[in-house]
């Protein structure tokens, strides 16, 4: 998971290992030692250290070249204009790039529908 700053990285660190006492999801940052040994990568840059197959791109993150992955989700706040637009124009670099992409879009009920 690619994060837009170095505190929302450590942000969502703290958040996986507190969020429930019943649920762990196991994780390291880009900051720790051996990497390529994590499951899930909390990371600010474009590197893939531990070889991952699907990249997630939050807060703002500029993501990086993706031929290498399965599959990217980019996620950003609907609610703001400067992060709707950033993710306008990485759609279209992207489609242009030839990806294969898909819009989803969190609905009044909070659930997921498909909008392209």
């Amino acid at each position: 998971m690619q994060t837009g700053s170095e505190e929302r990285r450590d942000a969502l660190d703290t958040l996986l290992w507190t969020f429930s006492d019943d649920s762990f999801l196991g994780h390291g940052t880009d900051r720790e030692p051996h990497p390529a040994e994590q499951p899930v990568i909390l990371t600010i840059t474009p590197d893939n250290p531990n070889a991952a197959q699907i990249r997630f791109v939050v807060d703002g993150a500029e993501p990086p070249q993706l031929d290498g992955y399965e599959r990217a989700v980019l996620m950003f706040d609907g609610h703001d204009e400067l992060q709707v637009a950033a993710a306008r124009g990485q759609w279209k670099a992207l489609k242009a790039a030839g990806h294969d992409l898909t819009y989803w879009q969190q609905g009044p009920d909070r659930r997921w529908e498909r909008k392209a």
